[in-house]
């Protein structure tokens, strides 16, 4: 695997963390491609919760460099308390972490703004994590945004500053008009002049680990080294492929694995897949496998189905089939990880949803009009659950029957071949498929 790329399959909190960690054992170095610190990998290392925001999950392995790419977009402050966290814990940073010039980075005039804008979709909002991640991407996009590089350029990042100010003041004041509600407090946008010292100061502190990521993940390549490309949020949740506009800000698809590092796609050999054995979203948007509020609830609470950025409850559902078989087309997948097949240990009946019918017309694609998805009726086969725990199983072939029939009737639906499932949330607990 001299470079591959881990995608999520579904709308995120797919357990990319584990599996990332997983194969990051035999990869030089991890990059993150595109997000910002509202991605929430969690790594269970010797009975120990590690969640990961920004740093990818290789910091955790020994000797592992880490790169966050020019596709991520930079929050400095949420950079350096998880940098001070992982020090904390005696996993060494210095000299391992490295950051794009060309990363964008996220101020608090970019919070100011999602906050305004989500309050004039009313009920329509998106249910964002209020990070600033959106804001950052559309500066990004209207050739306004400060990258990592003008960090140490005083003139350029003061003439940015200014002007982002005043975007998010006129903006403030403009939401307050229309809605009759103006920002709690009074005005939350910061003075330029704060922003411009506190800026310089991450500058200062962020220097060492400035390069440009581009040429040295080429040059690595060039060296006969392994790359691990780590992606944040989920197909679902792509900007170009998810359910519009109920997605995320960045290309969280494989592609975005060479627009968001400078890699390019020919240097790709593979693209692994990651899905829970079930179905979860958190935020508002389409979700035609959703649970009723009380199973939904039941489900949750066995997987422990909780944001781990916001702690927001994921909304929850059956394994959907026609969602998976949309991610492996547009990425490219090669072979897939199952997370999470222990929590539907002692569960009588399972589902898996094949197709969707809408107005009489069966569809076997997923829809692109986020009308006709939410529109969407879930077509379900049904499949027996298993009692035997499918914890300390050990390989495939000890997986109980049952629960092997599901992952291989999983494999048929989706087109991808399943190379291993998680029993557990252990770095250790997982069943290798042949």
């Amino acid at each position: 695997m001299p470079a591959s790329v881990v995608v999520g399959a579904q709308w995120g909190d797919e357990g990319k963390g584990k599996i990332v960690d997983m194969l990051s054992e035999r990869a030089d170095a991890v990059v993150r491609y595109q997000g910002g610190a509202n991605a929430g990998h969690t790594v269970v290392v010797g009975g120990k919760t590690v969640v990961l925001h920004l740093v990818p999950c290789g910091i955790l392995r020994p000797g592992k460099l880490c790169y966050l790419g020019n596709g991520v977009v930079v929050d400095p402050e949420a950079l350096f308390r998880e940098v001070a966290f992982l020090e904390a814990a005696s996993i060494d940073v210095e000299g391992r972490l490295f950051v794009s010039f060309s990363a964008h980075v996220i101020l608090s005039y970019h919070r100011v703004v999602e906050d305004a804008l989500e309050r004039t979709l009313g009920d329509g909002k998106i249910g964002t994590a209020g990070r600033g991640i959106g804001p950052a991407y559309r500066d990004k996009a209207g050739r306004v945004g400060v990258r990592v590089c003008d960090l140490l350029d005083p003139k350029a990042l003061r003439d940015k500053i200014e002007v982002l100010a005043g975007q998010a003041r006129m903006l403030e004041r403009e939401v307050g008009k229309a809605t009759n509600a103006p920002a709690p407090g009074g005005s939350a946008v910061e003075d330029p002049a704060a922003v411009l010292a506190s800026c310089l100061e991450f500058g200062h502190r962020l220097r060492p680990m400035m390069v440009d990521v581009s040429s040295a993940l080429n040059r690595a390549l060039d060296e006969g080294k392994t790359l691990l490309f780590e992606g944040a949020q989920g197909t679902l949740l792509d900007l170009d492929h998810g359910t519009y506009p109920f997605v995320s800000s960045s290309s969280a698809t494989a592609g975005g694995a060479c627009t968001g590092t400078g890699v390019g796609p020919t240097r790709i050999d593979e693209v692994i897949g990651v899905a829970k054995a079930y179905t979860t979203r958190v935020g508002n948007g389409p979700f035609p496998t959703e649970l009723p509020p009380e199973e939904s609830s039941a489900l949750r609470e066995a997987g422990g189905e909780y944001g781990a950025t916001t702690g927001r409850p994921r909304r929850c559902g059956w394994f959907d089939a026609v969602v998976v078989r949309h991610s492996v087309r547009v990425n490219g997948i090669d072979r897939l990880y199952l997370t999470k097949l222990d929590v539907l240990d002692g569960t009588r009946e399972l589902k898996i949803c094949t197709a969707y019918r809408r107005g009489g017309e069966t569809l076997r694609g997923f829809p692109a009009s986020v009308g006709a998805a939410f529109e969407a009726e879930p077509v379900y086969e049904s499949h027996p659950g298993w009692e035997q725990p499918v914890k300390g199983t050990g390989s495939g072939d000890r997986l109980p029957p049952a629960a092997l029939a599901y992952v291989r009737r999983i494999e048929q639906l989706t087109g991808a071949r399943v190379a291993g499932v998680s029993v557990g949330s252990g770095r250790e607990e997982m069943v290798f498929l042949s």
